[in-house]
């Protein structure tokens, strides 16, 4: 969104935020386990089970049936099977998935793995695709094509609030297309963050906090991406930042308040599975529980994101933090 408005030459890069990732995930783990243990723990004090907490409970907790545990080694298999598939269309001669054709002798590994990044999408449903077929066959929850149909169908229900958005974000983003609002917004953008005087790391911060601040009224992180991108990419390529930097930010203040955004899909489902075990457990417990790995996330996720563009560092294989705008001189 919005990046082709800048440079028409750009494309989208699939792995263009893996080492950023990789870095936020390494940051958020201690960070979690410091909140769990020495935050939510010694506020919640010890759990006294209710007395229907075992029939609330489920069986879940119970020894696998042997159905189930051929079903996990079968979806193991379809998981290997898959990924050394892939594999092979990867490394092995004359593939279709390594571009290490005439003329790619001297370009970087990342540049000739370009297939491969662009196939991700759809490896990663035919993985799962076969995971799932292979676990219901052997455990018997899937006895013919009608029951995987019928189960992709149930699944597609939690789309139902992202869709209805979709419709009025692609309006959206189609008039930001036709009347170059998009540009001409991060055109005045750019230029009022140039004239503000701000650092490049402290501009990124804020706009982590504002994507957090966002986050808490509109749920679906696509419709997010889509009301912000077509201005947010552009403004920031203007002032040298790449579009993969952008997608960071947003990624780092979107993930931090999902937690404690009612709005987000899966809000109702942990309060059912928190009812289980405590049956007064509600909406307002729920949120104050998680404000503090909202926080700390949040707090955590900024000052990576500014380190990093202080540093210069590569979001990714081919996706460096600065970038300079053909036809901008900088």
């Amino acid at each position: 969104y919005g990046a082709s408005n800048i440079d028409a030459g750009w494309t989208m890069n699939i792995a263009g935020n893996t080492y950023f990732i990789i870095a936020l995930l390494l940051i958020y783990l201690p960070v979690i386990w410091f909140v769990t243990d020495k935050v939510i723990e010694p506020r919640l004090g010890k759990w006294t089970p209710a007395p229907d907490a075992a029939v609330q409970a489920g069986d879940e907790d119970k020894p696998l049936t042997a159905e189930q545990q051929k079903g996990l080694r079968m979806a193991g298999l379809a998981v290997l099977g898959v990924c050394a598939l892939w594999a092979l269309m990867t490394f092995g001669p004359g593939t279709p998935l390594l571009a290490d054709g005439p003329g790619t002798d001297g370009d970087p590994w990342y540049q000739k793995a370009g297939p491969f990044f662009r196939s991700l999408v759809a490896g990663f449903l035919i993985l799962f695709l076969a995971a799932g077929w292979a676990y219901g066959a052997a455990a018997n929850t899937i006895n013919n094509h009608r029951d995987l149909v019928n189960m992709m169908t149930e699944a597609m229900k939690d789309l139902g609030y992202y869709l209805v958005l979709a419709f009025a974000a692609a309006h959206f983003v189609a008039m930001f297309g036709w009347s170059n609002l998009g540009l001409i917004s991060a055109v005045h953008g750019a230029d009022a963050i140039q004239s503000s005087g701000l650092p490049l790391p402290i501009v990124l911060g804020l706009i982590v906090l504002f994507s957090a601040l966002l986050n808490l009224f509109v749920g679906s992180a696509s419709a997010k991406w889509a009301l912000l991108a077509p201005v947010l990419v552009p403004m920031l390529m203007l002032l040298g930042v790449s579009p993969e930097g952008a997608t960071a930010a947003y990624r780092v203040g979107d993930g931090a308040t999902n937690i404690i955004t009612p709005l987000m899909v899966y809000f109702p489902l942990i309060l059912v599975f928190a009812r289980r075990w405590q049956s007064d457990f509600g909406l307002g417990s729920l949120t104050a529980m998680m404000i503090p790995y909202s926080v700390w996330m949040l707090i955590t996720g900024v000052v990576l994101m500014m380190g990093w563009i202080f540093l210069g560092l590569d979001f990714g294989p081919g996706a460096p933090a600065h970038i300079t705008v053909p036809g901008t001189g900088g």
